[in-house]
């Protein structure tokens, strides 16, 4: 395992250059978020998701979340119209993950059977950065094995997950609940996951006047 630690007084795309390398090769990348810390590979790869699961000890039939830089990165991949787009420009970055409509780009084994996928965008910069680096959205599963908790800190990510490639370590991420996560796929919202963002903001918003 080959671990960065990132300087904050650095600019971070420099410093992540062997973490997109890695992603680039197939490999898993450890990495924080505004809330806990995530596992990063290339969702257009099935190659590199078959990585991912393996490493997690987990299954293939459950969906995986991404993770994009902005919301114009995001719209490369899925389909952000209507209710979903007005979320979108009102809660990211943040901890508000949408369940969407997956275009062509995104790998099978990303989504669910009927094509969907979650995503957001993250209130963390080396997030966001290592996605912008990448060129693409990546991958933001929880960095821990498969049916064990999921952690805030790099050195018990570490210990969990010794067959990483890379490790970015910025230090503890924020920590708490992971992100919200709604159904924004069709007419009406669901909420799935109630988490670091509360439901009635999202209620109390969509209830204002546009």
């Amino acid at each position: 395992m080959i671990r960065i630690t990132i300087e904050s007084a650095r600019p971070l795309l420099p410093q992540l250059a062997g973490a997109v390398e890695a992603i680039r090769r197939g490999e898993v990348v450890a990495f924080p978020t505004d809330t806990l810390y995530g596992l990063a590979v290339d969702p257009r790869s099935d190659v590199a998701l078959d990585a991912l699961f393996a490493l997690k000890g987990r299954s293939a039939d459950r969906t995986v979340a991404l993770i994009a830089a902005t919301v114009a990165q995001a719209d490369e991949v899925v389909d952000l119209n209507g209710t979903a787009r007005r979320l979108a420009d009102r809660f990211w970055p943040g901890p508000l993950t949408l369940v969407v409509q997956a275009r062509g780009l995104v790998a099978p084994q990303a989504r669910s059977a009927s094509g969907l996928v979650g995503i957001r965008v993250p209130d963390h910069p080396v997030a966001r950065a290592l996605a912008e680096a990448c060129g693409h959205v990546i991958t933001a599963t929880s960095a821990n094995a498969s049916g064990r908790a999921a952690t805030a800190s790099p050195d018990e990510v570490a210990q969990a997950l010794p067959d990483l490639s890379v490790l970015i370590d910025a230090g503890r991420s924020p920590g708490g609940p992971a992100s919200t996560l709604v159904d924004a796929a069709g007419a009406e919202i669901r909420l799935l996951r109630e988490g670091a963002l509360p439901w009635g903001r999202v209620l109390d918003f969509l209830s204002s006047p546009s």
